[in-house]
């Protein structure tokens, strides 16, 4: 079996799967599929990648819970993450392969105590609120891979559940992403091979999104929550692996 052959058998698995939990929770998309894009394509290319396919992802997420969406939250979010995003996106390219992958790790197993924390304050925030929360996470969205699990508290803060939840978050972040890969092509990060891949990867995520509808009001958010923690903490540590055997 080609290394070709494995990777598409492999990410095609990985894309529906990732689909089907992202699509009921709201994120964990990209926090699965990343260690295995990490070793297959590297990690500058991994961040291309994922932003076309998070960008379907969202997509077909906006498309099953369009009348829940929340569209003056998601401006508001909007107007300052994008401009923030490009910001972002500038500082990435300016970091080496090695540091980016480092981070990638360490963000993704620093999004564990980040979000228990956010929890256990159990606080409220407002519609200007979301402004400074998107300048924030928009520029997170500039360098890193995936910022949903952060997203997932403010939304929810803001009094979002459900279905409303995941159309909002899901069409705020679309727009950042859109705006990523905007930026990402102007300064030469994203190739036609990128874009290729996203695509065809982002095809398996959106049958997984497609099938969760099914099931979002099916499993109790705490199993869900306790599997995305152990999905990041085992996603942080293979990438943070990785780093350490490439030197």
């Amino acid at each position: 079996m080609t290394d070709l052959v494995l990777s598409i058998l492999i990410l095609g698995s990985l894309g529906l799967v990732a689909g089907v939990m992202g699509g009921v929770i709201g994120f964990g998309t990209t926090i699965i599929l990343m260690p295995a894009l990490v070793h297959f394509y590297g990690p500058v290319q991994t961040v291309s990648i994922i932003a076309i396919t998070a960008t379907i992802a969202n997509f077909s997420r906006v498309i099953l819970w369009w009348r829940e969406t929340n569209w003056k939250v998601c401006l508001v979010y909007s107007l300052t993450a994008i401009p923030a995003v490009a910001l972002g996106a500038n500082t990435l390219v300016l970091l080496n392969g090695t540091l980016i992958e480092a981070i990638l790790g360490i963000f993704l197993i620093a999004l564990i105590p980040i979000r228990r924390w956010l929890r256990r304050q159990a606080f409220k925030i407002t519609l200007w609120h979301m402004s400074v929360v998107g300048a924030a996470i928009g520029y997170l969205t500039g360098i890193v891979a995936t910022t949903g699990a952060i997203n997932t508290p403010f939304f929810l803060a803001f009094g979002l559940v459900k279905g409303a939840y995941l159309g909002t978050e899901a069409a705020s972040s679309l727009f950042m992403l859109i705006a990523k890969i905007f930026v990402f092509q102007q300064l030469g990060v994203l190739d036609v091979l990128a874009i290729t891949r996203g695509l065809m990867l982002g095809v398996c995520v959106m049958a997984g999104s497609i099938l969760s509808k099914r099931i979002v009001l099916a499993l109790p958010e705490k199993r869900f929550m306790q599997l995305m923690e152990s999905v990041m903490l085992i996603s942080g540590l293979s990438i943070l692996g990785q780093c350490l055997y490439s030197q």
